[in-house]
This record gives C-alpha cells, sequence and structure tokens, in this order.
C-alpha cells in the first residue's frame, strides 16, 4: 500500500517492478497450494507500464476447473499481501479458451497480460 514519507506528506505509490516481483511471489505460492492452476498473470496498467499512483493491478488466473459460478470465484483468492489493491479474475481453461478476441475483455487478456506462472 502507499506509504506516507515521515517528513513528507507524498505518498510513495510502489512501481511496476515492485508489483511485479510481489505478484510473482504471491503466485508461486498461490499456485503450489491449489494444484488446479494453469496460469497466473496480471493486465492494466502496470502490465502497459501506465500506472500511477492509485493504480490497482488486475490479476487474471485460468484453473482447469471451479465449483463456484464465474461471479463468486474472485472471493476465493486473498491478494491483500499484495502492495496495492488487486482486482481478479479467474477463468476455467475451457472458458479462456471460449474467450471472444475480438470482444474488448478478450482482446485486453490477450495483447496485455504479463504470466508470473504457467505462462
Amino acid at each position: 500500500m502507499p506509504v506516507r514519507s515521515l517528513s513528507s506528506s507524498v505518498l510513495a505509490w510502489p512501481d511496476a517492478r515492485t508489483v511485479d516481483e510481489a505478484v510473482r511471489a504471491w503466485a508461486s505460492r498461490a499456485a503450489a497450494e491449489r494444484p488446479g492452476v494453469r496460469r497466473i498473470g496480471y493486465f492494466g496498467s502496470y502490465a502497459r507500464g501506465d500506472w500511477g499512483v492509485g493504480s490497482d493491478v488486475d490479476v487474471v488466473i485460468v484453473v482447469g476447473e471451479a465449483d463456484s459460478p464465474f461471479g463468486r470465484r474472485a472471493l476465493e483468492w486473498d491478494l491483500t499481501e499484495l502492495p496495492v489493491p488487486a482486482d481478479v479474475v479467474v477463468y476455467t481453461d475451457g472458458e479462456w479458451r471460449s474467450l471472444d478476441p475480438r470482444s474488448r475483455i478478450g482482446r485486453t487478456l490477450r495483447e496485455e497480460t504479463r504470466w508470473v506462472h504457467g505462462g
């Protein structure tokens, strides 16, 4: 999370390298704990390089299969250890393969995602 210097009112926001390293470490542990994980990556401003103060990191996880509906899967993942707020989307292999590459989300995920596990 942002850190306020003791002698300044300016917030220091984690840079891309810090976020990348944190996501990689988190992904390694998450994949070790959950054998169904196929791939983990991140997309959005940190992947594009246009992040700024207040940016979050958008994480995408691909799993072999899922018992819960798409809209509830993100609740099963704790990303609070990351240095910035995080949003997560979780797809099954089949859902990932069926993403329409012409749709906005399909195009964004295919073009921007930086895979940190199983890529």
